[in-house]
């Protein structure tokens, strides 16, 4: 399936599953205020796992009535090199079933407390640990797991790698979940980082390998109506395995020194999040501003232009 094709039957499946867990969703235990005090659901995201899970289980029966449809078998290509349809689709699930749980614990359990990389050191010398320190950690075991599953080339270069990619998919989640601060926000990142990454995967020729990454960030997609108009939040776990993929993503189609580019900006997001506010910024820009308010409810256009 194709890096689009994907994206379109995740959107769809999302849908489906938005539509058939919106009554669970709407649990006093997921319920939080907005910026404008509206109670609503602030785990939405959950959709996105369900999703996840329910496609890569129509893969498996897929390929078990027809082996040509196979998307978990894992084969070798004439060359002799391993093919990665069944390496995606088992890393992928496990990508999102990881860090969307660090996420919904997040999401239920955190408190406003504890904010950024100090915070959750601030807590951790105090003999604490803040659900941030505990995504931080679970996720940095969950990505280096992903890590060594990936393709690691030469034998003295395989720690170096593993730990590359563990970086880049660890920062990924990390940067997703700090744009997550405004309805539909995240959800336009990730759906746009992954059309640039789709593009870059089709001319390299390894756009085959994004196919169950398409098919979550699409689920994440068909949540962003309901994001914009304020009906569900995202919440950590929407944003933490949507951002984990992508820099899953990225691992499996982009070369080294691509993804040393990418790990490089990550870092940079990541301390820049530190000491400056993405909103603040978003706002300070012409081309960005117009591009978060897109779609936006007209209370919160509103509200923005009070601040």
């Amino acid at each position: 399936m194709t890096a689009f094709g994907a994206l379109l039957l995740g959107a769809l499946v999302g849908r489906i599953v938005l539509r058939a867990i919106s009554s669970l969703l709407d649990t006093p235990a997921l319920n939080r205020a907005n910026y404008r005090d509206h109670q609503l659901s602030t785990s939405a995201g959950i959709a996105v796992i369900v999703a996840a899970i329910v496609g890569a289980a129509v893969a498996a029966v897929a390929g078990s009535i027809r082996p040509q449809l196979a998307l978990l078998r894992i084969g070798m290509s004439a060359g002799g090199s391993r093919e990665r349809d069944g390496l995606t689709v088992y890393a992928v699930l496990w990508c999102v079933l990881g860090f969307g749980l660090l996420g919904v614990l997040d999401d239920l359990l955190a408190t406003a407390d504890d904010r950024g990389f100090a915070g959750h050191l601030r807590a951790l010398r105090r003999g604490r640990l803040s659900t941030g320190a505990l995504k931080l950690i679970g996720g940095a075991a969950v990505a280096l797991i992903l890590g060594s599953e990936l393709d690691g080339g030469r034998v003295h270069q395989r720690l170096l790698l593993v730990v590359l990619d563990a970086a880049v998919i660890a920062l990924s989640a990390n940067t997703a979940n700090l744009f997550d601060r405004a309805p539909g926000r995240t959800l336009k990142v990730t759906g746009l980082a992954y059309a640039v990454l789709a593009v870059a995967a089709i001319k390299g020729g390894s756009s085959g390998n994004l196919g169950a990454v398409g098919f979550v960030v699409g689920a994440g997609v068909a949540l962003l109506t309901a994001d914009l108009d304020e009906r569900i939040m995202l919440g950590d776990a929407g944003a933490n395995p949507l951002g984990a993929v992508l820099g899953l993503g990225a691992c499996l189609t982009v070369g080294v020194s691509a993804r040393i580019a990418v790990l490089a900006v990550l870092v940079a997001l990541n301390a820049v999040s530190e000491v400056l506010s993405f909103s603040r910024i978003i706002d300070r820009v012409v081309v960005l501003r117009w591009a978060d308010r897109l779609g936006a409810r007209p209370e919160r256009r509103a509200f923005l232009i009070q601040q």
